[in-house]
């Protein structure tokens, strides 16, 4: 048996990476981190940490104010002397950059993330008084530009499932690798269409996770919550099957409870994941470009299509603000508000 799940191994992994991180910034961001450790997942802390050494180098760069000190010798009084014109430079600068040798673009998205990570950064050192300013506060969001959700309609699902089930348009060399993953990948892509469940939680389920008596699975949230998603019966045989043949593998060590398991007899990761979708996807006459999160966008499409219940489907999806989910599925709304107007009938015709 492993000796930590799943989770806790990835928190163990993300610690050591921030730790690793924490070396590259300025010593008083240690108490940052610390600080948010409670209230935060580790996969957010290291995107927090990503950002802020981007944030450090471009005033290593940019700023005359510390361009001789070395990033990690800078002294909190730093902060202060941070202007909001300065950081609307910083979010100029983002459109594009290079470091370490690589290029980088930021469009509205990157943007908007990585002021909101210096906005959390900077409330935290002034809410402790331990700065004077808040520059962040004063600097706008930029703007998003809305994109269409790209979604698999029903017929399109059916012929994906067919296509994983079948094989008959992958390549030669594809198709020896598809008889051996092919009960696992039907149940993996069936079991992402029938729950909406994201592709992190997809990888991080064990076997005991799955509740064959009230067909449910359980996983846990971004922020780490435990919930039970309950699966239809078409998720319960495709899952049914693969177990059968999970029970003949005999995975690496620390690997024993995974439900999913790669050519390596290890856990899936998201990467092998994501690829496994875009193969079958690719083979599909004429199927938009789809990842695993457009066929969480089919799930909720259809969800709502279904019981047009819109708290359902936020719940279901595992959004935190409602608001997000209507935004997603504004489209359909609007459908439905325009059926309204054929229902009721002011006066009867002849």
């Amino acid at each position: 048996m492993a000796e930590f799940n799943y989770h806790e191994q990835v928190n163990i992994e993300n610690a050591a990476k921030l730790r690793s991180l924490l070396e590259t910034l300025p010593r008083f961001c240690k108490d940052f981190f610390r600080g948010i450790e409670p209230t935060t997942s580790s996969r957010t802390r290291i995107a927090y940490a990503y950002d802020l050494r981007v944030f450090f180098e471009f005033l290593a760069k940019k700023n005359p104010i510390v361009r001789n000190t070395p990033i990690t010798d800078l002294k909190i009084s730093i902060l202060d002397e941070i202007k909001p014109i300065d950081l609307e430079e910083y979010l100029e600068y983002l459109s594009y950059y290079e470091s370490d040798g690589k290029k980088y673009i930021n469009k509205e998205n990157g943007k908007k993330r990585k002021l909101v990570s210096l906005r959390t950064f900077y409330n935290y050192f002034y809410k402790k008084q331990m700065i004077e300013t808040n520059p962040p506060a004063f600097v706008d969001v930029p703007k998003l530009h809305e994109k269409q959700i790209v979604r698999l309609e029903i017929d399109e699902v059916a012929r994906l499932l067919d296509e994983v089930e079948s094989g008959n348009s992958l390549t030669k060399k594809q198709q020896t690798f598809h008889e051996k993953t092919k009960l696992r990948d039907v149940a993996l892509m069936t079991l992402l269409l029938g729950t909406g469940i994201r592709v992190s939680e997809c990888v991080g389920l064990d076997i005991n996770d799955v509740d064959f008596e009230n067909n449910g699975i359980k996983i846990r949230r971004k922020g780490g919550n435990e919930v039970v998603i309950y699966f239809g019966d078409e998720v319960r045989e495709a899952l049914l099957d693969y177990l059968e043949e999970r029970k003949q593998m005999v995975p690496v060590v620390g690997h024993e409870d995974a439900l999913f398991l790669s050519m390596q007899l290890k856990r899936i990761n998201v990467r092998s994941v994501e690829n496994l979708v875009k193969k079958y996807s690719s083979t599909v006459t004429k199927l938009k470009n789809i990842t695993p999160h457009k066929l969480r966008s089919t799930y909720g499409t259809s969800l709502y299509r279904e019981t047009g219940d819109i708290y359902l489907v936020a719940d279901v999806l595992g959004h935190k603000d409602v608001n997000t989910t209507k935004k997603h599925y504004a489209a359909i709304e609007d459908s439905r508000r325009r059926s309204a107007a054929k229902v009721v009938k002011l006066r009867g015709k002849d």
